[in-house]
């Protein structure tokens, strides 16, 4: 599909500074924009490619200033990188979603069908499962006995949902995911070895959460696990039995929560951030990438490092840290200064 630039101000309610009329049917990185392509500036870092970019169209913040010429039209708007995420979502819609029930596949003769609805191939529906509207199951998806499933739910190819799960509205899980799978329950005997727990809870998934590709959330031992509305997580996430993930917290890539904790709303998780189990997480904490939290964080600020500190704290400590060769050897120096003080003392009581 190809767009002009004013029916994209429009859409917008952008302002046009260039050729209204010129098309796009692509987006592309600033970087390596090519004609006819969309891209958009609102990290500063990269505004000399503004002045080099082919693009066509280059969507910016009105309060934007550019240096120097540009041949691109530009489309001044609010916020450049959520009217980008805008575009991205109108594009998506307008694709061709499958539909329809593809063979060979298993459906449950206790399971109703919605009209709106995809089932790919090989797809296992058990038991007394619940299914809303508009529910798009990708091939090799598995979903066990007694799972409820609320409206315009995408599952991904090879999604697991184990017995008993609850997933609310407009969630997405992407493919390769497990959901509800046991909790990692062991209990220590006399002899050394280990007696499993059994995992009788379940999983229950909020409204408007998605989460990403081959991320594991485990069922409860009793109760729920629980991911909270608005949840977005990453791809190759583990979280742990009986854990809460409040509203609206993100959490990146390879991360993991270990079982009981919980992590307030609208925290932000970085990256490679490990949780210890039985710990709780202010609201509105942000955690640095590939940090260690080995204890509650009970005051909202960022955290880095592990052990996990406070920014400010982190980095004095960082500074000693980069210090160390240095006063390593400053020590060493001093040490042979005493000893030879030390042995000239010595020499003269004689």
């Amino acid at each position: 599909m190809e767009f002009s630039a004013k029916i994209i101000a429009d859409y917008l309610h952008g302002t046009i500074e260039g050729d209204e009329n010129v098309v796009v049917n692509n987006v592309s990185k600033i970087e390596d924009g090519k004609p006819g392509t969309l891209t958009f500036l609102s990290n500063l870092k990269y505004t000399p490619y503004l002045y080099t970019t082919q693009a066509s169209i280059v969507l910016v913040n009105k309060d934007f200033k550019p240096e120097k010429p540009v041949s691109a039209t530009l489309i001044r708007v609010d916020n450049a990188y959520e009217c980008l995420a805008s575009l991205l979502q109108l594009y998506s819609n307008s694709k061709v979603v499958p539909s329809g029930i593809e063979q060979p596949s298993f459906i449950d003769q206790t399971v109703k069908l919605p009209e709106n609805i995809y089932i790919g191939a090989f797809v296992y529906i058990g038991k007394n499962v619940k299914i809303g509207d508009n529910f798009k199951a990708f091939p090799q998806v598995y979903i066990g006995q007694n799972v409820k499933i609320g409206e315009n739910v995408t599952l991904y190819p090879g999604v697991k949902i184990y017995a008993d799960t609850v997933i609310g509205n407009n969630v997405t899980i992407h493919a390769g995911s497990v959901i509800g799978g046991d909790g990692f329950g062991f209990a220590p005997q006399n002899d050394g070895n280990y007696k499993k727990i059994p995992q009788i809870g379940n999983v229950v998934i909020e409204n408007n959460v998605e989460i990403g590709a081959n991320t594991t959330i485990d069922r409860a031992t009793m109760g729920s696990t629980i991911i909270h509305e608005g949840v977005k997580l990453d791809n190759l996430i583990q979280v742990g039995h009986n854990c809460e993930i409040g509203e609206h917290t993100v959490m990146a890539a390879q991360g993991g929560v270990a079982g009981s904790t919980k992590i307030g709303k609208g925290c932000m998780i970085g990256g490679q951030v490990g949780f210890a189990g039985h710990l709780s997480v202010a609201d509105g904490t942000k955690v640095g990438a590939q940090a260690g939290i080995d204890s509650s964080l009970n005051d909202p600020t960022m955290y880095l490092g592990t052990p996990a500190m406070p920014l400010k704290s982190f980095y004095k400590s960082h500074i000693i840290f980069r210090r160390l060769p240095e006063m390593d050897k400053n020590v060493f120096e001093l040490k042979r200064q005493v000893e030879e003080l030390k042995k000239r003392l010595d020499e003269a009581s004689k």
